[in-house]
């Protein structure tokens, strides 16, 4: 261990753990390979007043939280943005050499280390998401057995699962068993996928935030639970990190502004932008019904859905719930629809 070294960059392995250590001038004055989990953290137990550095990547959390809980400082660096330095051929010393080069990096925002709460949550849609890819490829295939002997099945786990048996019961007598069986197995995914929820559901009525974010019209318990906005400077950060703003390409005096970026997290992007369409298609429906009702956001969700399509405008709507979750969690606001705030992502709707 060498006294002058601020900085411990690890590069994780299921069971190998290689370390570069580094002063404040990125020099490498320390190299270090450990085959074994207890051998990283007796390690780990051994170093005192230096910030540890990883990529955010599998287990890397767990590891934050076991440094943290020896004293250290953690930072967690996104990993698509470490691979740019790495200078030569992909080796596990060379990828804890580039976190040394990466932290140096003042404009490299690390990702906070996630508690075991956090973990919880996401493993419970994690376990859900898997679930329900398992359930629809089951139910594609009965469909399709079925469809070979004439017999349709509708659209719709619930309905589907209703109507299957009556259309197994017209098809040839040596494929009952088998069907039956593809059948309970989608029941049983169906099951599984209530379950994960009912435990989301009953997290969320422990979180205020989650509480709070389920006001918002197109925020159900699935999203609520899979926002985590405090960590973001303002509403437009968190946009930008759910994929929801432009793709910019520009040069000079010439700006381009293209698509969405698409970039960041898939899966809360996906649910923020089914709980957009929802809330589109409610506002619409109130407007066909009984348009004095429909409050500021249902106007403006309208308005736009009328000039630009249902498309953009849902995308459009989701930008605008990514904001109105990041100001309620900064805030601790109940949501207020009337609310005077600007309409946004008016680029994204041009293009």
């Amino acid at each position: 261990m060498d006294k002058d070294v601020t900085v411990v960059a690890v590069d994780l392995a299921k069971d190998v753990f290689q370390i570069a250590g580094g002063d404040g001038a990125g020099r490498v004055l320390c190299r270090q390979r450990l085959g074994s989990r207890l051998a990283f953290t007796r390690e780990m137990g051994l170093w005192r007043d230096v910030v540890v550095v990883m990529e955010s990547c599998a287990t890397a959390h767990y590891w934050g939280r076991e440094c943290q809980r020896l004293g250290l400082a953690v930072r967690l660096l996104p990993a698509q943005h470490v691979k740019a330095y790495r200078r030569r051929n992909k080796t596990d010393a060379a990828d804890a050499e580039a976190l040394l080069e990466a932290y140096r990096c003042a404009q490299l925002k690390p990702v906070p280390v996630k508690s075991e709460t956090q973990q919880l949550v996401m493993t419970l849609h994690g376990l859900r998401e898997g679930w329900k890819a398992s359930r629809v490829a089951r139910l594609n295939a009965l469909r399709g057995h079925l469809r070979e002997y004439g017999q349709t099945i509708p659209l719709g786990a619930d309905k589907a699962i209703a109507q299957a048996p009556a259309c197994i019961e017209r098809v040839p007598v040596a494929l009952h068993g088998l069907l039956h069986q593809l059948l309970d197995e989608i029941r049983q995914l169906s099951q599984r996928m209530a379950s994960a929820e009912q435990q989301i559901k009953a997290m969320n009525q422990q979180s205020t935030a989650a509480t709070h974010l389920q006001q918002i019209s197109g925020i159900g318990p699935l999203t609520a639970s899979a926002v985590d906005a405090c960590h973001f400077k303002n509403g437009r950060q968190l946009a930008a990190w759910l994929g929801l703003t432009p793709r910019e390409y520009s040069s000079g005096q010439t700006r381009n502004l293209g698509r969405i970026s698409k970039r960041g997290d898939v899966y809360v992007r996906m649910l923020l932008i089914h709980g957009a369409r929802s809330a589109l298609s409610a506002a619409l429906a109130l407007r066909h019904k009984s348009p004095d009702k429909l409050n500021r956001l249902q106007r403006w969700a309208t308005v736009l859905n009328d000039r630009v399509g249902i498309h953009k405008a849902t995308v459009a709507m989701a930008n605008k719930l990514a904001r109105i979750c990041w100001a309620m969690w900064t805030h601790g606001d109940d949501y207020n629809a009337e609310h005077d705030g600007h309409c946004m992502l008016q680029a994204v709707v041009q293009h």
